[in-house]
């Protein structure tokens, strides 16, 4: 292995993230009753029982041979994005092991479940956010993290 890479932790914290994703998607499908919910902090928080068979907000509902080649494309290119662009970067890692592990995360609920098992439900100033998952929410810090290094490393470039 080339230094640069820490392959064993970035492939452990993937799974962990893919796991916990799994494991709270699998408490919701036992426990709860899809639309069910449970408050978990009043007019903020709560836990519902949801699911979508889109990507983002419930766009392109019932398109899953879409999401499946989609899924299988961005993986590649972000496996090669890692390889190539994220070496000597661990913020760049990081950023990508957090897209990696969202996209595996629904692409197994889509595989066996023929949809997203969502849950996490809150209101943001009385506005009713999307409900959405660990995976959903891996994505979204995933491509936090890369417009931010995206932003400071141009700010670098001309300093």
């Amino acid at each position: 292995m080339r230094k640069g890479y820490n392959i064993p932790i970035w492939s452990t914290f993937i799974i962990l993230l893919i796991a916990i994703d799994q494991f709270t998607k699998l408490l919701i499908v036992k426990s709860l009753e899809v639309g069910d919910s449970i408050k978990v902090i009043s007019n903020a928080i709560y836990i519902t029982s949801h699911r979508n068979q889109g990507a983002a907000w419930g766009i392109l509902q019932g398109k899953m041979w879409l999401f499946y080649i989609v899924t299988v494309v961005v993986l590649v290119i972000l496996f090669m994005f890692f390889k190539n662009e994220g070496y000597g970067q661990p913020v760049i890692q990081l950023g990508l092991s957090l897209l990696i592990a969202g996209s595996i995360g629904n692409f197994i609920d889509r595989l066996f479940r023929g949809e997203v098992v969502d849950f996490i439900d809150t209101y943001i100033f009385s506005y009713n956010f999307p409900i959405f998952n660990v995976a959903d929410a891996a994505l979204t810090i995933g491509v936090i993290v890369l417009i931010i290094v995206i932003l400071f490393e141009g700010k670098e470039e001309k300093a």
